[in-house]
């Protein structure tokens, strides 16, 4: 089976690092899998790096006869089994091509993240109609697929996005080497979260919080992982500004990017998912395969992954007084700690393996192209 994996994006998040991930998983399948990409992006570097088999595009906005053409040209030549997209606005690229080249191989759209706009005009009609199927990777996602899309419910399926549980294994990490690093003592419990700088992330929340619960304990410090993404450097500087003037500035930790994520996580006592809005919350899946107890927003994807008074504490998201109080009640209690994070590790094991997600994926290939064949 020969698939093109395509996602025209030039940020580096979620959407962008799980189209890398999900696609070697493919390789492991013995599918051939190539990957469209926009030339020079982060994400066409990272996946030289990681020797997968590129193609790139220059396409801009909703139409490019150049970048139609071309795309064309390569599913004629490489006579791909199906395409699969990670980026909805992609589709304005593929369909064409796929017309041009009389091509009917199936199509696939993976939706990562929302959208607040109905796309139930006939040019969106004429796109949306050449899918053959859309996995979204959360229930308010699919939710949001059949609300704001033409597509018809039988197209639309759940597909949660899977991670690597043999990787993110707290009995595999070196909780010992990251907190030697960053100069944390043993008795320090360490309360982190991870994520890109961006607004609605809730790191504003999370260092406010953060001030409330260290006038009560004197042996906590705070983690940031992560970096602005593109084109959000000021607000990234805002928030090291925030810490910078708070009264616990020395508590609190910016590790900036990493690629030892599961080092990171186990150096962690506690992990926070202050987010406002997330379509699922891939941090929030590693950190609990990491068997770490959570403190998370009550909103969207963040109720498919974590479980209220099992897994986690929920709290109202963006109040950052609630986040404080359910961070307390885990920093006073290591019995509840460690059964949360137990529970954790299980959860995901269970909903969120990669290898059963990838398995799923391959039987969704196998169904769609048998299909097409039988046309």
């Amino acid at each position: 089976m020969k698939v093109l994996i395509s996602c025209l994006s030039q940020s580096w998040g979620g959407m962008e690092m799980y189209t890398l991930t999900s696609l070697l998983k493919l390789t492991d399948k013995n599918i051939d899998a190539e990957l469209l990409c926009y030339k020079n992006s982060r994400l066409h570097k990272e996946a030289i790096n990681l020797g997968i088999k590129t193609s790139v595009s220059n396409a801009s906005g909703y139409f490019s006869p150049g970048e139609i053409t071309k795309l064309a040209t390569l599913i004629e030549l490489n006579k791909y089994s199906l395409i699969h997209t990670h980026a909805s606005k992609d589709l304005w690229l593929l369909v064409p091509s796929l017309k041009f080249a009389s091509s009917s191989i199936p199509l696939i759209l993976t939706k990562h993240v929302g959208s607040f706009i109905v796309k139930k005009d006939f040019f969106h009609k004429w796109i949306y109609n050449r899918v053959d199927c859309a996995l979204a990777i959360s229930q308010v996602i699919k939710k949001n697929l059949i609300d704001t899309t033409p597509l018809k419910v039988n197209k639309v399926k759940l597909l949660y996005d899977g991670i690597n549980v043999d990787k993110f294994n707290p009995a595999q990490a070196g909780r010992k080497k990251i907190r030697n690093e960053f100069n944390i003592e043993s008795q320090d419990i360490v309360i982190g979260m991870m994520a890109r700088f961006s607004p609605g992330k809730g790191h504003e929340e999370f260092i406010r919080a953060a001030e409330i619960v260290s006038s009560k304990y004197n042996n906590l410090k705070f983690m940031i992982v992560g970096e602005p993404s593109r084109g959000e450097d000021s607000y990234g500087a805002e928030i090291k500004s925030l810490a910078e003037n708070s009264i616990i500035k020395n508590k609190i930790i910016f590790t900036g990017f990493r690629k030892d994520t599961p080092d990171i996580l186990a150096a962690m006592d506690i992990f926070a998912f202050p987010s406002h809005a997330e379509a699922l919350g891939m941090a929030l899946i590693e950190a609990m395969a990491m068997g770490i107890p959570s403190v998370c927003s009550k909103s969207d994807g963040v109720l498919d992954i974590a479980v209220d008074n099992v897994t986690s504490y929920l709290f109202e998201k963006q109040n950052t007084h609630d986040l404080a109080d359910k961070l307390e009640q885990l920093i006073a209690s290591p019995v509840k700690r460690e059964e949360f994070g137990k529970a954790a590790r299980e959860r995901v094991i269970k909903n969120f393996d990669i290898n059963l997600v990838t398995g799923q994926v391959v039987d969704i290939y196998n169904e769609l192209i048998k299909r097409k064949l039988k046309l």
